[in-house]
């Protein structure tokens, strides 16, 4: 017969429900950092093109927001869907596929962004 893994005190409860160390209050209490959600005319973006790490695959990154998980995510669609391709939000950057930075650039200045080329 299986014997139930027991903690020290032999209630059966096992590692899943112990609390190795809790210095400050309940551990369950995540606080996030505060990101500025800035006007558009206020943010400074870089464009630019990378191949790195991504199996040869060309992807255009923007980078420099400084806005809400949400705003990010609503201008990443519109942005995919002018250039017809797909794309990610990881972090604070916008990943489009393809090479589209030209295109980008006049669109993001369109929306009130300030917008440059970066690299290459």
């Amino acid at each position: 017969m299986a014997k139930k893994p027991t903690d020290r005190n032999g209630s059966g409860t096992g590692k899943q429900d112990r609390i190795v160390y809790s210095e400050f209050g309940n551990s369950e209490e995540v606080f996030e950092r505060a990101v500025p959600d800035l006007p558009p005319n206020q943010q400074n973006l870089r464009v630019q093109v990378s191949r790195k790490g991504r199996g040869g695959k060309t992807v255009t990154v923007i980078s420099g927001f400084q806005s809400k998980p949400e705003t990010l995510s609503d201008l990443a669609k519109k942005l995919k869907a002018q250039c017809g391709t797909g794309g990610s939000v990881k972090e604070n950057t916008i990943e489009i596929q393809g090479d589209h930075a030209q295109k980008l650039v006049q669109l993001l200045t369109g929306l009130g962004y300030k917008a440059k080329i970066s690299g290459g």
